[in-house]
């Protein structure tokens, strides 16, 4: 399917040209006065930013995630070591730290918890919105802006993955303000400092997302740079990019990390940039495989508000921008530039041999500025269509709700999905509360519309992740984690037996020494091997030898255990047992 149309066909005396649709104001909006319109979106901006603060701390810690980032931060804070990452004391290095400091240095402020280890990845979501709608503002106007702001916040891809602590949302965070600030220096009306300050932070902006994720936070933006120029035979804008200035930035914001970390660590360069990049795109070394559609269903499912509006995504890619200039070399192609960008990372993750879902979560922002454009140029009966299908896909859901009562998936007790199935019917409800209030308010024009819709999807699937709790809570450890502390000193050893536990060691504050499965801790395991036991006898050996220790462990593995080792139970939950070796009476929670 070929590309539309990049810049429209030359003027001749035969062929009539189109003017270009100026951009719409705001429905309501007066400049210069305190409006209706004015204060009702401070009104929606002030919920949906205390939604989206507000909610961080409500759940617990969900392995494996958001337990090791939030865990290696904390080592991160208390050891003092900033260059050197290490997960349970071992030395960690498939990612490189900007995430991890925002989060140390978070804990340092405001302390260890929950909406602190979540704090980086909401400032990222928000990060990603507003820059978005900048640049969106600065090509489209107004009206296109706060559509593609409406567009992010309803997207459960970027809403819901902000409120999970994974590197994924921090790298989209930043990407999209990659996208952004390359987009606002390209502007005909720019000056040539504002031009040359905007390339400076889309620099600045590739250097942090580097340092948050590797070698794809300049290899896809180069992508996609490269796929743009060959389709516009733009070649003027090599000299737009400020390139020699930029590398230094580039330069100056990455290199000093790398070069600490491989001058205390002699091996990480091998693993970071072979083991971690080329092995991991090129061979399935992760065991991660999937199917070359793998992303197809997670794009559609995690932008399914907008889902109705796909081909007219596909069409806003060859629209122009407002006040185009009739100079054809100066032209530059936003929209062309957000679709290459949305497309081309699509591929390159489809085609990649390792794959996880946050993986493709960088092309929403580029996906949300393409339906702010289209959005923009939609009628009242388009839209009412849009909200009728809409309604349908959430009565399905609401209708198809009780299925989640029967689920009984990777070893999680029914009774905590029966649980969850309320608040998946109850996000359902919200939604098609939502779409009903949008189609009343469709007589005051379609933003006012689409807003309400927004936040009626945005609520409802803030509503599903709140309630995710009633799974993932249970799973966290969290509810043992006090009877554990009771016992737990700081220099007492607490070994993970055959078992990773993700997010027990960030509740009682004490990483873990594994013990004969080194699980995803093997490169540690191997140049540090005197920080684990390796094997089943060793571990035996250190049990009996009289010093108080503690060990989290399987059911099964305490089961196989208990009859030749001494293992004195603390806590147990469905996932894990936690044992000492010094006898005494059972630990007690005086809030219980």
């Amino acid at each position: 399917m070929p590309l539309p149309q990049s810049h429209p066909p030359s003027p001749s005396l035969s062929t009539p040209q189109p003017a270009v649709t100026p951009a719409r104001p705001l429905e309501g909006w007066h400049v210069g006065a305190w409006s209706p319109a004015m204060a009702w979106a401070a009104a929606f901006i002030a919920v949906a930013l205390l939604v989206w603060f507000g909610t961080l701390g409500m759940r617990h810690l969900l392995g494996p995630d958001e337990g090791r980032y939030g865990e290696i931060s904390r080592e991160m804070l208390a050891t003092g070591d900033w260059v050197t990452i290490r997960y349970n004391a071992l030395k960690y290095f498939e990612k490189p730290p900007f995430h991890m400091w925002v989060t140390a240095l978070t804990y340092a402020l405001w302390g260890v918890g929950e909406w602190q280890a979540r704090l980086c990845v909401a400032l990222a979501g928000l990060a990603g919105i507003v820059m978005s709608m900048l640049a969106t503002w600065r090509w489209f106007g107004a009206r296109a802006a706060a559509f593609a702001g409406l567009a992010l916040l309803a997207a459960p891809m970027w809403s819901v993955a902000a409120h999970f602590n994974t590197l994924d949302m921090t790298l989209a965070g930043v990407m999209a303000c990659v996208l952004a600030c390359m987009l606002l220096a390209q502007h005909p009306a720019a000056s040539a400092s504002a031009r040359r300050g905007w390339m400076l932070g889309c620099w600045v902006a590739m250097g942090v997302a580097v340092l948050t994720k590797g070698l794809v936070g300049v290899a896809l933006p180069g992508l996609v740079l490269v796929i743009y120029i060959g389709i516009t035979r733009d070649w003027r804008l090599w000299r737009r990019l400020h390139l020699a200035s930029g590398m230094v930035v580039l330069l100056a914001v990455t290199v000093p990390w790398f070069w600490l970390v491989s001058a205390r660590n002699p091996e990480f360069l091998h693993f970071f940039f072979i083991h971690e990049h080329w092995q991991r795109y090129t061979s399935g070394v992760h065991a991660r495989p999937g199917p070359i559609w793998y992303f197809v269903p997670l794009v559609v499912g995690g932008f399914l508000p907008w889902v109705g509006l796909f081909p007219r995504l596909w069409r806003a890619i060859g629209t122009p921008p407002v006040d185009e200039p009739d100079d054809v070399a100066e032209r530059f192609r936003p929209a062309l530039l957000a679709g290459i960008w949305a497309i081309a990372i699509f591929v390159f993750f489809s085609l990649s041999h390792s794959k996880l879902p946050g993986y493709i979560v960088p092309v929403i922002p580029a996906m949300g500025i393409l339906a702010g454009v289209a959005l923009d140029r939609l009628d009242v009966r388009a839209w009412r269509r849009q909200l009728g299908g809409m309604a349908i896909v959430a009565a399905c859901g609401l209708l198809a709700s009780p299925v989640v009562a029967t689920l009984n998936a990777n070893h999680t007790p029914n009774a905590f999905y029966r649980a969850y199935a309320i608040w998946a019917a109850a996000a359902f409800v919200v939604m098609l509360l939502g779409i009903a209030a949008a189609r009343w308010l469709l007589r005051r024009g379609v933003l006012p519309s689409v807003a309400v819709y927004a936040l009626g999807m945005y609520l409802g699937f803030t509503a599903a992740l709140v309630g995710h709790e009633t799974v993932g809570g249970p799973a966290s450890g969290a509810d043992i984690a006090p009877l554990v502390q009771q016992k737990l000193t700081p220099g007492m050893p607490f070994y993970g037996v055959k078992m990773l536990d993700h997010t027990l060691p960030f509740y009682v504050r004490h990483p873990l020494i594994m013990v004969a499965e080194a699980d995803e801790l093997s490169f540690g395991t191997e140049v540090e091997p005197n920080r684990w036991l390796p094997d089943m006898a060793t571990f035996a050996k250190v049990w009996r030898n009289g010093q108080p220790a503690m060990a989290v462990m399987s059911p099964e593995t305490y089961l196989a255990l208990s009859p030749t080792l001494p293992l004195y139970v603390v806590a147990r939950d469905w996932r894990r047992v936690v044992v000492t070796n010094v006898p005494g009476p059972a630990p007690t929670l005086a809030s219980r």
